[in-house]
This record gives structure tokens, C-alpha cells and sequence, in this order.
């Protein structure tokens, strides 16, 4: 998954004008213009990298005079104390988006490493790790290319890339069959069609009906397991509902196909790396 700059240079714009506002009165008032300075990206702890480029990103687009040297690009495993990249410029314009950069660069890591960690405990047990819509309003062209830099999958970006009937939609609908008769009146046959289910009932009703995609949701390994036997490959078979590391080989382990995680993006600790700046 490539990042569409034309799209995260307006991301990155906004997080810029929301922490500069009218300008940044510390550096301002401190730095004189012309002031040069280079500095380090330091991992503080160890995991994988991702945002480095939307970091190189940042400074770019608040003066073309800022060089970014990359030792780490995304995807990459660091340890603690580890180089991952050195900024060198003009000291008013890296301080300004010194935090932003950050900000960026932190996050998308905790979640590439997150992600890294879930699938490195499901290895070889031919089960994707898949992010959910669970992410940070505005961020998540950035969040899902970071669970990509761990070795994740991504789901549907938005609500029109593929049809997810959940419960809400049945319950409006009148049942599972209604729900997704109407949607094959109105959608075109290349559009996948999933559907949540809680128990063996709406799972037969999924099946009968047709689904693509059947989700299991909030079931214990060993009803899994059930419906995986149930389903017997007539649908992609996702697992979903409080995954969380110390569970989800378990539940690889019924045979899932996929596994959704929205801990990957909504619950995730943000990767300790730190950018340490000297005079030049």
C-alpha cells in the first residue's frame, strides 16, 4: 500500500496549521532566522517503524532546505537506541514541526508494531490480522498503511468499498435474509457481501442467504471452531470481538481465515522515539 500524497499533504497541513496557529512565539523569540541546526530520530524503545516518510513529509513542507537522512524506512524492526533518521536545516522550521513529525512517526509505529507483534503470534497458522474502521477520525490513510508496515491486512477503508451487514442493518432490516437480499438489489456483483453473526442460527441464515463473508463475533475459540466445521469454506470466515494479544492465537487456531483487531488502531501505545536537536 503506497501513501497517496496528494491526500496526507492535507492531513499533514491540518495537524501543521492546528499546532502553529498564528506561529510558534517560543522559537520565534529564541532562534534567530537563519539558525542552523541538525538533529536525531532516536528509537526509545524497540518495535517496528512506520511514518518515518510522512515525518520527512512534515519538514518538507515547511521549508525545502530541510534534508532528511533515513537509516530505517518503514517496515523496518529498531531496538532500543537505535539511529533512525537524521533532520538537518534550518532550526526555526524543524522546531516548528518537530512535534507534528512526532506525533506522526510515534503513533504509526505503535501500530505497526502492534500489528507485528499479533502476527508473529498467529505465524504459520495461515490466518490474516486484519485492522477494522475503528481509527482515529482524519488519520486512517495513515493508521492502515501503518498496520501494512506491520505485516498486517487491511479491511474495507470506508463504508463504500464493500458491504458489512452488522447488527444494527438486521435488526432494521427485519433478519439476515432481508438485509442481504436488499443489498444484492442494489449493489453491483463485484461488491463482497459480510455479514456479523453472534450464534449457529445467524450463521445458517448467512449461509443460506448467500454471504461472502461470514464474521463470528464475540465467540468463545471453541464455538469458532464449531462454525468453521459448520461453514465448511462456503464463505471467508472472519473472527472478531476483544482480540487481544494473549488470545489471538487461540482463536487462529479454530480456523479462521481472518481475524479483525480494532485494538490495532484504537487501543494502541504510541512507539517512545524521540528527536534530540544541536546547534550546527
Amino acid at each position: 500500500m503506497e501513501l497517496n500524497w496528494f491526500v496526507i499533504d492535507e492531513i499533514i497541513k491540518r495537524s501543521l496549521a492546528e499546532d502553529l496557529g498564528r506561529g510558534d512565539i517560543t522559537t520565534d523569540s529564541i532562534i534567530p532566522v537563519g539558525t542552523q541546526a541538525f538533529g536525531h530520530f532516536i528509537a526509545k524503545s524497540s518495535g517496528v517503524v512506520a511514518g518515518i516518510t510522512v515525518a520527512a513529509r512534515t519538514f518538507a513542507l515547511l521549508s525545502p532546505d530541510i534534508q532528511m537522512r533515513i537509516r530505517y524506512k518503514d517496515g523496518s524492526r529498531v531496538v532500543a537506541g537505535e539511529l533512525i533518521a537524521e533532520v538537518e536545516g534550518p532550526a526555526r522550521p524543524i522546531l516548528w514541526g518537530e512535534r507534528v513529525a512526532l506525533n506522526f512517526l510515534q503513533r504509526m509505529s505503535g501500530i505497526a508494531t502492534m500489528t507485528a507483534n499479533m502476527v508473529a503470534s498467529v505465524k504459520d497458522l495461515g490466518v490474516g490480522i486484519v485492522d477494522t474502521r475503528k481509527t482515529t477520525p482524519g488519520l486512517r490513510l495513515l493508521e492502515k498503511y501503518a498496520v501494512r508496515q506491520g505485516g498486517g491486512v487491511n479491511h474495507r477503508m470506508g463504508l463504500d468499498d464493500a458491504v458489512l451487514i452488522k447488527d444494527n442493518h438486521i435488526a432494521v432490516a427485519g433478519g439476515i435474509k432481508q438485509a442481504i437480499s436488499m443489498v444484492r438489489a442494489n449493489v453491483s456483483h463485484m461488491v463482497k457481501i459480510e455479514v456479523e453473526t453472534e450464534n449457529e442460527t445467524e450463521v445458517r441464515e448467512a449461509l443460506e442467504a448467500g454471504a461472502d463473508v461470514i464474521m463470528l463475533d464475540n465467540m468463545s475459540p471453541d464455538e469458532m471452531a464449531k462454525m468453521v466445521k459448520l461453514i465448511n469454506k462456503r464463505a471467508i470466515v472472519e473472527a472478531s470481538g476483544n482480540v487481544k494479544l494473549d488470545t489471538v492465537k487461540a482463536i487462529a487456531k479454530t480456523g479462521v481465515d481472518v481475524i479483525s483487531v480494532g485494538a490495532l488502531t484504537h487501543s494502541v501505545s504510541s512507539l517512545d522515539i524521540s528527536l534530540d536537536l544541536f546547534h550546527r
